[in-house]
């Protein structure tokens, strides 16, 4: 939690800065936004963790906590005009983090093994966002964005026959997210830069259920989804 708001305060600190330091009265690229088409590239950091809901089961005083850890993201864009507010996005690249999942009620186990899960994943993470821009003002212009996107996670562990009972904590392969953010352009004197902040949330269940029904670690599960924040630095 402490993360995320370091990225969020980290953000419009960065942001502000440079809208107040904006007193150049020069237009850098102004044709840039005439464009159709323009491709850049990406670079960010990102927290992540789950959204737990868990249901009634045989599993008395199921407690199930995450901690998140900070990762890193980096991908492409490519960008279409459609209007001179607004554009639609395609921003390919691939997400790394890692979370640990800890099943409180397991603590007290004879193997201590049992309460504590790592999930180290990679994603390629393909969002679609239109983005919705305000008029420029000098070299800077606000941006919100809005979206879906496709999660393909390298380290899902799906297709294992293993799972938790002998130490695999599996999730699904497939994954599907929405994605709503804001952001600033900055246009320097060869290119566009864009600080942009966004959250991710999954639309599906990405846990893979054990081969036991009554499993102490995924029977409790109702849904399990991704939520996140992203901080991004564009260049274009």
């Amino acid at each position: 939690m402490m993360s995320k708001k370091i990225l969020i305060l980290g953000f419009f600190l960065f942001a502000s800065i440079a809208f107040f330091a904006q007193k150049e009265r020069v237009e850098y690229i102004p044709t840039f936004d005439r464009k159709l088409t323009h491709y850049g590239f990406y670079l960010g950091l990102n927290q992540n963790d789950f959204k737990l809901n868990l249901r009634d089961t045989t599993i008395q005083n199921a407690n199930i906590t995450v901690l998140p850890s900070t990762g890193f993201n980096v991908g492409l864009i490519a960008d279409l005009r459609l209007h001179k507010n607004l554009n639609l996005r395609l921003e390919p690249g691939l997400v790394s983090n890692t979370k640990t999942i800890v099943f409180n009620h397991l603590k007290n186990s004879s193997i201590p093994q049992d309460s504590i899960r790592e999930i180290g994943s990679t994603y390629l993470h393909v969002p679609f966002v239109f983005k919705f821009s305000t008029d420029r003002y000098k070299n800077i212009r606000p941006y919100l964005l809005g979206g879906v996107s496709y999660d393909y996670n390298f380290s899902s562990n799906e297709e294992n026959q293993e799972d938790n009972s002998a130490g695999q904590f599996r999730m699904k392969t497939h994954n599907f997210m929405y994605e709503v953010g804001v952001g600033v352009d900055f246009y320097l004197y060869y290119f566009k830069f864009s600080p942009s902040i966004r959250g991710v949330f999954a639309m599906n269940n990405e846990v893979k259920y054990d081969n036991d029904e009554n499993s102490k670690w995924t029977a409790p599960i109702n849904f399990m989804g991704t939520r996140g924040v992203f901080l991004n630095f564009s260049f274009e």
